[in-house]
């Protein structure tokens, strides 16, 4: 999953998407708001973590221009601001979630799962296909209740396509979700990690849709 995070600040940028990458995410940073409203069109995000003390505008500007704009990805507003009214005005005005400065790196992470799983319509965290289980929370991937090991970008690509309930995914949908910008890559890499998935987790659990892309299969172990 790509994620945009806007924060001017070089330290708790820098540590923040250290911390994301770490986790699995591919993260594009940027530190103005202009170059936020810039990267939400012309890339889609699976969540946008936006500060409010920008340089060359306010958050609160950001995100109304984000929401006016039909832009429906969810929004953590990342903020010192603690006074009650702030919360409400953005809530009011599209934000999904708070998360109060300092924060806890791993806190940041449970709540962009919730806030990539309220947008995909799903209440449970725990995403199913035939004998193929995964945990987000853990990064965990489970065949019949057996852990199997996954690089960080095999589990991004199958997470992605899991959570994507049968839509098929083009290569480069897949790309965009798992590259960030200055992230080399290679022109097989999508099919290399299909078919390390496919030796993992059994041929079924991913579908090729010939001439479109990739889907989930039966999730069948074989």
């Amino acid at each position: 999953m790509r994620l945009l995070l806007i924060e001017d600040d070089p330290l708790i940028g820098k540590a923040t998407q250290h911390f994301l990458v770490s986790e699995g995410y591919a993260v594009d940073w940027v530190t103005t708001g202009s170059d936020a409203l810039l990267s939400v069109r012309t890339h889609e995000y699976a969540t946008i973590l936006l500060d409010l003390g920008l340089p060359d505008m306010d958050g609160h500007e950001v995100l109304g221009k984000i929401r006016r704009s039909g832009i429906t990805t969810p929004i953590l507003i990342l903020t010192a601001r603690e006074a009650v009214s702030d919360r409400i005005y953005n809530l009011d005005s599209g934000a999904d979630d708070f998360i109060i400065k300092p924060f806890d790196l791993h806190e940041v992470c449970a709540r962009i799962r919730v806030a990539i799983r309220r947008a995909q319509g799903r209440a449970e965290e725990c995403l199913q296909v035939g004998a193929v289980s995964l945990l987000p929370s853990r990064r965990m991937a489970l065949v019949n209740e057996i852990e199997i090991s996954l690089t960080r970008r095999e589990y991004m690509i199958l997470y992605t396509l899991m959570s994507g309930e049968g839509k098929v995914f083009s290569r480069s949908q897949l790309e965009e979700a798992l590259y960030g910008w200055g992230e080399e890559v290679e022109s097989n890499s999508i099919e290399v990690h299909v078919h390390n998935l496919r030796k993992k987790l059994g041929k079924k659990i991913i579908e090729t849709v010939h001439g479109i892309g990739y889907k989930t299969g039966s999730g069948v172990s074989e």
